[in-house]
């Protein structure tokens, strides 16, 4: 798991007085970046880019301007260039959202997918 803190700014809120939803999608493309850049040595990181493929949001509670949120994300599977990932995030202990998304990795010079070598996979999902 990785811990990504987030911080909400004021062009976050909308016409509602709470987190537009657009919003999110750029809160689980941090977060999961972030994991990458964390868990895989300098190497992959330079040799790889990673695309979200499809995210799929659900929304249970609002956030506001003030609020302290987090998002936990969990490395869920690798399958060729693709990496299944949730992201759950939180005010405290309340579920503010839970996301799936499904991203495809991409080498760095050539944009093409490329799969990972099993020992930066093994970083993100222990035997």
């Amino acid at each position: 798991m990785f811990r990504h803190a987030i911080g909400i700014v004021p062009a976050d809120i909308d016409h509602m007085g709470h987190v537009n939803n657009s919003v999110y999608l750029r809160w689980v493309q941090e977060a999961v970046i972030g994991y990458w850049e964390k868990v895989a040595p300098a190497e992959a990181v330079a040799a790889h880019l990673w695309v979200a493929l499809k995210h799929e949001i659900t929304y249970r509670r609002p956030a506001f301007l003030d609020d302290v949120v987090v998002a936990d994300v969990f490395a869920e599977g690798v399958q060729g260039a693709r990496a299944f990932f949730s992201t759950v995030i939180k005010r405290g202990e309340d579920v503010v959202a839970e996301v799936k998304s499904c991203w495809c990795c991409l080498d760095s010079a050539t944009k093409r997918p490329a799969r990972l070598a099993r020992d930066v996979v093994k970083r993100f999902l222990p035997d």
